[in-house]
């Protein structure tokens, strides 16, 4: 999980552009929108077993507030109504009913979880309220056939699972792979693209290992990887699981070359709480900069953001991906309703958003940018691969743009 790219913030997200936006010539509304307010809602795992998260969402929170500050999106305050889901299908079912049919929002916005995105998919589209951004890198979220008022945000995981089998092919032709997954559309779709990587390399892999959301620990199964005599491990899970999955690893004393998928990159959340030694020598990929990473000192984009961080979300982790992802994607969300303007219709916030063309951000990585059409979903297609040194994420190689599709 982690940063988004807007060219409209590159200048200064603290000076924003987006408070006195374009005038039309007749007003528009949807539900959840009036001449002073647009609603919003989300769910989000303040608890449960990926409550890691919930800092997403207070930063949002936090963003938003210095919106309204600042005068608002074209004069309205945004309000953003959040409620727990505690990673729960059933729960988040429950609450994103009550968003729509009770708060009556314009629109949903980062969802967290691939499963409680999956599970409110099909009821968001059939009220057609745009499912915006949906915090979840499963192919199914950048289906516009299928799914028009869904938008995933995070990079494609099948993609990201492509480029983590080039790399084992490149560096490690004769390894031996294990995988960890988790059992619902995230590891799955990590496991269909690490294989179709692999091509008719996919015999190195020689264990796989699922587990699911309600299990205690992942021991047993990081016990069942290590029997199998793999030197490669791709660990395709969330933050509470891939910090057990360190721990355990380091505690066997097995030495893969340890793969971590993209959700799992926080040094605060996932890294620290596994060990800082243990996790040394992790390999994964990004699309954002990284707070710890000392090329960013003087960077004005990363400036801004501490300056946000320390006026708004002081009691927030400063230097967590989680906070720079929920900045990058809440700094997006008010770049596509200041060009609604005054037609905030819900077909008009999809419209925008599926309109976007080459927008870079604070916290994107230099030389990356956003792109959307109504037949290309997908908001970040390029990654870069990096490297924790015990204390920070060094990037290496080249950026890597998804040329497959979603």
């Amino acid at each position: 999980m982690r940063a988004s790219h807007l060219h409209c913030f590159a200048a200064s997200i603290l000076s924003l552009t987006l408070l006195a936006g374009p005038a039309s010539a007749q007003k528009k509304y949807d539900p959840g929108a009036t001449d002073t307010e647009i609603k919003i809602g989300q769910t989000v795992p303040f608890s449960g077993p990926a409550s890691a998260y919930a800092t997403i969402g207070k930063a949002q929170l936090a963003y938003f507030k210095m919106i309204n500050e600042q005068g608002g999106i074209n004069g309205r305050k945004i309000n953003l109504i959040q409620y727990d889901d505690a990673y729960s299908p059933p729960k988040a079912v429950e609450q994103v009913r009550k968003l729509v049919e009770s708060d009556e929002v314009l629109l949903t916005f980062q969802i967290i979880g691939t499963p409680s995105n999956a599970a409110v998919q099909k009821y968001l589209n059939q009220k057609q309220v745009p499912q915006l951004f949906a915090a979840t890198g499963a192919s199914r979220f950048t289906d516009p056939k299928n799914f028009p008022w869904t938008m995933g945000y995070n990079p494609n995981y099948q993609t990201e699972g492509r480029i983590y089998a080039k790399y084992i092919l490149k560096n490690h032709p004769d390894a031996k792979i294990a995988i960890l997954w988790q059992n619902d559309d995230l590891g799955r779709d990590y496991l269909a693209g690490i294989k179709s990587g692999l091509g008719d390399k996919v015999s190195m892999i020689v264990s796989e290992a699922s587990y699911e959301l309600a299990d205690p620990t992942i021991d047993s199964q990081i016990v069942k990887l290590k029997t199998s005599g793999a030197d490669v491990l791709f660990n395709a899970s969330t933050p509470k699981f891939a910090a057990q999955a360190i721990k355990k690893v380091a505690d066997l004393g097995w030495r893969p070359v340890h793969i971590l998928d993209i959700n799992a990159i926080s040094v605060g959340a996932v890294l620290a709480p596994a060990g800082l030694e243990n996790s040394k020598g992790l390999i994964t990929v990004n699309y954002g900069k990284d707070p710890l990473d000392p090329q960013w000192k003087d960077d004005p984009g990363m400036k801004r953001f501490f300056a946000f961080m320390e006026k708004y979300y002081p009691e927030g982790d400063r230097n967590s991906s989680f906070n720079t992802y929920g900045y990058s994607n809440a700094a997006l969300l008010a770049e596509v309703l200041k060009r609604c303007g005054d037609d905030l219709t819900r077909a008009n916030v999809m419209k925008q958003a599926t309109s976007l063309s080459g927008l870079t951000s604070d916290i994107g990585l230099p030389g990356m940018s956003i792109t959307t059409t109504p037949t290309d979903y997908r908001v970040n297609k390029q990654l870069q691969m990096q490297k924790f040194d015990g204390e920070r994420w060094v990037l290496f190689g080249p950026i890597l743009e998804d040329d497959v599709g979603g």
